[in-house]
């Protein structure tokens, strides 16, 4: 039986009951049961079916019979769950019911497979149950205005032309895998900038490029992690770092970044984060989602913290050539040369390649005390073979020569002006504040929650999306604990940005979360 009967199930039942989403995530909080709200918003979209366990939970909440609610048809279950307005689910679905049923393995013998446990606590919201809602509006014809997701080309941020050009000249050339830590020519560019970033004690063998960062966090979280290992990460943060270190059986553990101190993190309260199980703590420098610049003083302390509790320092740098008002940004690394560092940085934010998947990382500092953990980098390095090998072949064209990125980011570029311009419309929106990015392309409002009532940013993400047809990411999102935030990509250019506003301002004069 199809996913799509279960939803309608799901649904009918928990109208039937008078439950809401809400309702069923409490009473799985109480009951012990791994659900959060990004989970059963997708159950009901229809996006994905429960574990067994989960079903049973479910059925047991509503009062009805687990086959039934799973989308099997049965004289029992039927009896069972007559007195529930299911009648226009049968209707609709019973040429589907019969059309499976041919041939069907007994309900008594059928197997069911659920997705892995390791996924229960990786969650993904910048591409999540809003956005799958945001999907299903579209295809139905309505138009979407996306402020969530940091992609630049749809908002007319063109690749450089040298770049297109020199990737066209060699596809010729980049048939073949490379080797698995990438093209001699591509990792020689990127430790030549390395050098200029003063990352300490750094060769071409230190280099690994990578399918965008997002595929070396995860290559280096399941190279480190033992269950129960625990690695620092900020709040707000990327939500990849959380999940690649949950998905390899380590524990997130997120220290605060104080939003009265232009989110700079709270070093007290790293401090009291660390166990005798932490190995490692993340910075995210330039930060998404907050688009906070760290000074130098405050990477200082970072790495007085690491040598006293010995840990490994991730940093990921992926907008560090995105840096406004005359600012520089420094690696954490070039100030720890007695530590072992990972730098992680890229083209797709800095270039406007984000979908030729151009990441690299970059060891340096002590690796003496990093040799195993660096052989199982090797290993899975190689088991991946190697990274797009056409996308690794203009680095070394990208790193070099002028840098169309710093056209933008300076007065009368596009990127500080939409900054300069979504900074003051956020602010004079009453019930909002966001303190001013220094880098990167994103905005992290705070909202009020008592002017509007909001006690779960969810349901505002979706309620301001089915209202004004604006998408953005909610705060819970990037694993902040409080429904008061949410994230705004200003890639868009300013008339669409006055627009966006427009309608943001327009949502808030009148909403009060039920």
């Amino acid at each position: 039986m199809t996913v799509t009967v279960f939803a309608q199930r799901l649904r009918n039942a928990m109208d039937s009951r008078g439950l809401k989403q809400v309702d069923l995530v409490h009473a799985a909080e109480h009951r012990g049961v791994k659900m959060g709200k990004s989970h059963i918003s997708q159950y009901v979209a229809g996006k994905t079916m429960p574990r067994e366990d989960v079903l049973d939970f479910l059925a047991s909440e509503l009062d009805v019979d687990t086959n039934w609610l799973r989308g099997e048809t049965s004289e029992t279950s039927e009896r069972h769950n007559e007195g529930m307005a299911t009648m226009p689910v049968e209707q609709s679905t019973a040429n589907v019911t019969r059309a499976e049923s041919v041939d069907e393995i007994p309900a008594g013998r059928r197997r069911a497979f659920g997705k892995s446990h390791k996924l229960d606590n990786v969650l993904y919201d910048v591409r999540g149950p809003v956005v799958d809602e945001a999907a299903r509006m579209e295809a139905d014809g309505t138009h979407i205005l996306k402020l969530n997701i940091g992609n630049p080309a749809p908002f007319g941020f063109r690749t450089p032309d040298e770049v297109v050009y020199d990737m066209a000249h060699q596809l010729t050339e980049t048939e073949g895998y490379s080797p698995s830590k990438g093209l001699f020519s591509a990792r020689k560019a990127i430790m030549q900038y390395a050098q200029l970033k003063n990352l300490p004690n750094v060769t071409i063998d230190d280099i690994y490029t990578g399918n965008g960062v997002s595929e070396l966090i995860n290559l280096c979280m399941s190279a480190l992690l033992d269950d129960g290992d625990e690695v620092l990460i900020p709040s707000p943060d990327y939500p990849l770092w959380t999940a690649c270190v949950n998905l390899a059986g380590g524990t997130a553990v997120h220290y605060v970044c104080d939003e009265q101190s232009e989110w700079y993190p709270d070093i007290d309260d790293i401090r009291s984060k660390i166990t005798d199980r932490t190995v490692a703590i993340v910075l995210i420098n330039p930060n998404n989602p907050t688009g906070a610049l760290y000074p130098k003083e405050v990477l200082q302390q970072i790495v007085d913290i690491a040598r006293e509790h010995q840990l490994i320092i991730f940093s990921d740098e992926i907008y560090d050539r995105l840096v406004m008002d005359g600012l520089q940004h420094t690696s954490i690394a070039s100030l720890a040369p007695d530590l072992f560092c990972v730098t992680f940085s890229g083209l797709s934010k800095s270039h406007m390649i984000a979908g030729y998947r151009v990441g690299w990382m970059v060891l340096s500092g002590n690796k003496r005390i990093a040799k195993d953990y660096i052989e199982g980098i090797n290993m899975l390095a190689n088991m991946r073979i190697c990274s797009n090998v056409p996308a690794q072949s203009i680095v070394q064209t990208a790193l070099g020569g002028h840098q169309s990125v710093n056209d933008y980011i300076v007065p009368g570029g596009r990127l500080y002006e939409q900054r300069e311009y979504i900074y003051n419309a956020i602010n004079a929106i009453p019930g909002l504040t966001a303190v001013k990015p220094k880098a990167a392309f994103y905005i992290f409002p705070k909202i009020d929650v008592k002017k509007f009532n909001i006690h779960d940013d969810e349901q505002f993400a979706l309620d301001l999306l089915h209202d004004e047809r604006i998408l953005i990411t909610r705060g819970g999102g990037f694993n902040w604990g409080e429904p008061d935030h949410f994230r705004i990509v200003y890639l868009p250019r300013i008339e669409v940005l006055k627009d966006a506003t427009n309608k943001i301002a327009n949502f808030f004069s009148y909403y009060w979360q039920n």
